[in-house]
């Protein structure tokens, strides 16, 4: 609309003063203009003549329009105590909220519309305040269901084999916390990072698990869905009230699974929230504003080299401890309590290890469950549980290779042309390559 129409309608005006539709099309048309004090005059004067809706939300749309946030503020509110589902006063208080720097309650308010209409979308409040680089599987919309902590009844007499592994955590973690006293008298604390490495299904939580049953802590276990929110500033909150459940229930291990999630290098990525995410995780290691004194932090991930290196500095993840596939005597443990209680019949389980060499133990896992279909087929027949022999874990083996061959051949890449600070050794020792 053009400024002619504008005259036009005063013109009519003239003939019908209290035409409040006729009012009401001339302040929208100055509105759009950017004519905003002549737009803010005609929408006052309707609400002379009558309580509009239509002008409440035109008149705080011109305060918004001036940078008035404040009277704008003042005028939805009040709308809202008498139409609290009013879509445009709703979103236009989000608006309004964000402008004053009220990121909490425009957050909130903002979540009532998406309630009302689930899949709506305002390009300027999605920006400011949902992630939209999180994967969509991983978004949590809901309140996160923070994990509680336990007392883990396991401990490294539960694990078979891994003796090297076992020694490494005892004088990494396990001594730091059983004799503390000695090390306050040196002047160090207790406590601190470890990441575990490896390929998946190699025993990272179980390890985990075990060390925190070895020195009688509590033990906090947080997933992916237990930190991230679809909401900016949400997901650090989480974060920070698992720490914080930590602090309450020292000694304690709190246990970060699938961590180049959280942690992932803020150089590869283009989403603020995320970057904000891992400053906060950084943070809490540090203890800057809280005592960590008592908290062991474990973070397992298949991927280390997707971390951020800020993560690796003394006092967060400092020390990296890499998890192999099981060794002869722990797959041999694998399979004995993973067949327990089921129908078996003469099984060399020393020789099974021996078959399965660099299989995991979620390899393990599913050699059975192949042997067990097989079995069943069988027991079909006969109406009788068949027991399981050695041949048809044998036979098992042979229709599942072992998942971690894909994943030593990146680590391999790694090891061997990133490695400058020597953090993949042991994968090449593993690999029996020498650099």
């Amino acid at each position: 609309m053009d400024n002619n129409a504008i005259d036009n309608l005063r013109e009519a005006l003239k003939f019908s003063p209290n035409n409040i539709p006729l009012k009401l099309h001339l302040a929208e048309s100055l509105l759009n203009l950017n004519r905003l004090a002549e737009a803010e005059t005609e929408y006052k004067e309707v609400l002379a003549l009558q309580d509009n809706p239509l002008a409440r939300y035109g008149l705080a749309q011109t305060y918004f329009k001036q940078g008035q946030y404040a009277t704008c503020s003042v005028i939805l509110e009040d709308s809202l105590r008498s139409d609290p589902d009013n879509i445009n006063f709703l979103i236009l208080y989000s608006k309004t909220l964000l402008k004053e720097n009220l990121h909490a309650q425009a957050v909130e308010n903002y979540k009532k519309v998406l309630e009302m209409i689930p899949g709506y979308k305002d390009e300027e409040l999605d920006a400011e305040l949902r992630i939209g680089m999180i994967p969509q599987q991983q978004i949590v919309e809901e309140e996160p269901h923070h994990a509680l902590f336990t007392k883990p009844k396991i401990n490294f007499g539960d694990v078979g084999g891994m003796d090297k592994i076992k020694k490494e955590i005892e004088l990494k973690i396990i001594h730091p916390l059983t004799h503390a006293d000695l090390y306050k008298a040196y002047g160090k604390k207790t406590g601190g990072g470890i990441l575990l490495y490896g390929p998946p299904g190699c025993g990272k939580t179980f390890i985990a698990k075990a060390t925190a049953g070895q020195i009688n802590a509590n033990f906090i276990s947080v997933g992916l869905n237990d930190i991230l929110d679809m909401w900016i500033g949400n997901s650090e909150k989480n974060l920070h009230e698992m720490f914080e459940t930590a602090r309450r229930n020292k000694p304690c291990v709190l246990f970060f699974d699938e961590i180049d999630a959280l942690g992932a290098s803020r150089s590869d990525m283009k989403n603020s929230g995320s970057r904000h995410l891992i400053n906060q995780f950084l943070q809490e290691l540090d203890g800057i504003d809280s005592d960590n004194d008592g908290i062991l932090v474990l973070g397992a991930t298949n991927a280390p080299w997707h971390l951020d290196t800020a993560f690796r500095r003394p006092g967060r993840f400092d020390r990296i401890i890499f998890i192999p596939p099981p060794d002869d005597e722990a797959r041999e443990a694998i399979f004995k309590l993973k067949l327990n209680g089921k129908p078996v019949g003469n099984i060399n389980y020393n020789k099974l290890a021996k078959l399965t060499a660099d299989y995991s133990g979620a390899d393990i896992e599913a050699i059975i469950d192949i042997a067990i279909e097989d079995k069943l087929e069988a027991s079909f027949k006969s109406g009788i549980p068949e027991p399981i022999e050695e041949k048809d874990l044998a036979n098992a083996v042979k229709k599942h290779n072992a998942s971690t061959k894909e994943w030593f051949v990146s680590a391999k890449n790694f090891a061997l042309y990133a490695n400058e600070s020597g953090l993949y050794n042991d994968v090449l020792s593993y690999l029996k390559i020498k650099k």
